[in-house]
């Protein structure tokens, strides 16, 4: 399996991504809003674009479909109750779906939260790679203002995402690390790994930035750390009312509250 990151540049810091077969040229395209990108990118290492896939229904995920679809005649691919917010979905699918590229296996999750309609590519390879969309970012957590629900998104974190090998590769489809890693510090001043990674990804090339692994999201991605003492005590400034021995839900909500306007 060949990942190819292609970062867009706009406004919205959306990461594209191209998943390539090398033995047999063909390619999927993730969230190809940047079209254009996405078809150069093809071009230069000869491979074909068969498929389309949106994690989720937002424009900012599907914008380029139509003109890629038109460029290159690739099936488009969503969660299946997309079909009707998503134009010219061709194939939806739900948990347990394999996508194929070439020889390439990519296993479908249904992650809701971010939206209802959200699914994760993980793939089956030595090293798992998890293409997360909008519901896991570096060091960050997906937010739930249209069309989503926080409880289901915690969900998706206890019960799917914590659950991967550690050594799962994260590939998001925005770069937010810097801020989501100020988040981190802001709920837990302590966390000396999320200080020193700040540090690391200052300057870095983001046209080939830092991928991070799932054991790293849960050294420094407040959203797991729901059973830390430091995060607890914190947020208990902001709710004064918290049990004394908060659960990971009720911790996790809170936080997501607080990112809403941090």
């Amino acid at each position: 399996m060949i990942v190819k990151q292609i970062w867009t540049g706009n406004n919205f810091r959306n990461f594209n991504y191209l998943i390539a077969c090398p033995d047999t040229g063909e390619a999927l395209a993730i969230d190809p809003l940047d079209h254009k990108m996405c078809l150069s990118v093809a071009k230069e290492n000869g491979w074909e674009i068969t498929q389309i896939l949106n994690t989720h229904e937002h424009w900012d995920h599907t914008g380029g479909n139509a003109e890629l679809v038109k460029a290159t005649g690739a099936k488009v691919i969503a969660h299946k109750n997309a079909k009707d917010s998503i134009e010219g979905l061709d194939q939806g699918v739900e948990a347990g779906d394999v996508i194929k590229v070439g020889r390439v296996e990519l296993l479908a999750l249904d992650t809701p939260g971010h939206t209802m309609c959200h699914i994760c590519l993980l793939s089956q390879t030595d090293t798992p790679s998890l293409f997360s969309g909008d519901t896991l970012f570096n060091a960050g957590a997906g937010n739930c203002h249209h069309g989503g629900h926080p409880p289901e998104l915690y969900d998706t974190f206890a019960d799917q995402l914590s659950t991967l090998d550690d050594n799962t590769q994260i590939y998001p489809g925005h770069d937010y690390i810097s801020h989501n890693l100020g988040f981190t510090l802001d709920r837990e001043p302590d966390n000396a790994r999320a200080k020193s990674l700040l540090a690391e990804i200052e300057g870095q090339d983001i046209e080939n930035p830092l991928v991070t692994t799932l054991g790293l999201e849960k050294e420094v991605n407040t959203f797991f750390r729901l059973q830390s003492p430091s995060v607890i005590n914190k947020l208990r400034e902001s709710f004064p009312d918290l049990p004394d021995n908060p659960d990971a839900k009720t911790v996790f909500l809170k936080l997501r509250e607080l990112r809403n306007d941090w």
